[in-house]
């Protein structure tokens, strides 16, 4: 059930971002470098998309992955069951995205993350800051030659321009990110966001 509802969410946006750019399949798959016919299965909500494929298509369209995931609705009051949400994964992070905020000409994008261990995942960069806040397990994240140390409770804010990291220290991390960028910089990229980008294996820390 969650992940048609999920599916329904992501093709009604799909299908209203690509009417709003005039594209028609066949260029959204040229941008995104998603075949045809995996776009079409999305549209019509049978599909079952990755964390690469999600991003892809945010930067194909230019829009945040919010933007796909997310009802087009506007309460008073949001109510936001984890239970029903899609979880999108990598080898090393999954990622439920719970709210987009647009605040004058501020995009915030929040997600539960959770991190595995035994993987680090990498980020080249991208516009704007991480707002990390641990809530179970020990993390570190921020640059790879100076990482932050995070247990339960901890908050670390930082540039995400430069590259960084997130890796966990045994067991697994449950935590909280909140993406801050300017509107106008567009969504970050697959391999400047931490939770999308390539994995390697974790190595020894002196």
């Amino acid at each position: 059930m969650v992940r048609e509802q999920a599916g329904r969410v992501l093709a009604a946006n799909l299908r209203a971002l690509r009417d709003l750019g005039g594209l028609s399949l066949s260029e959204l798959a040229r941008r995104s470098g998603i075949a045809k016919g995996t776009l079409s299965q999305l549209e019509s909500g049978m599909g079952n998309p990755t964390i690469e494929t999600v991003f892809s298509l945010s930067n194909a369209l230019d829009v945040p992955v919010s933007s796909l995931l997310t009802e087009r609705l506007d309460p008073d009051v949001v109510l936001v069951r984890s239970s029903e949400l899609e979880v999108l994964s990598s080898n090393a992070v999954d990622l439920r995205m719970l709210r987009r905020m647009d605040v004058t000409e501020t995009v915030f994008e929040l997600f539960d993350q959770r991190v595995r261990p035994g993987q680090v995942q990498h980020s080249s960069g991208h516009p704007g800051r991480e707002h990390v806040v641990v809530t179970s397990g020990v993390l570190r994240v921020g640059p790879p030659e100076a990482p932050f140390e995070l247990g339960p409770g901890d908050y670390v804010c930082f540039p995400a321009q430069q590259p960084h990291t997130y890796e966990t220290v045994g067991g697994p991390v449950v935590s909280v990110l909140l993406l801050e960028y300017p509107a106008d910089a567009g969504p970050p990229t697959l391999g400047g966001f931490c939770g999308a980008s390539g994995t390697t294996e974790a190595h020894a820390r002196t």
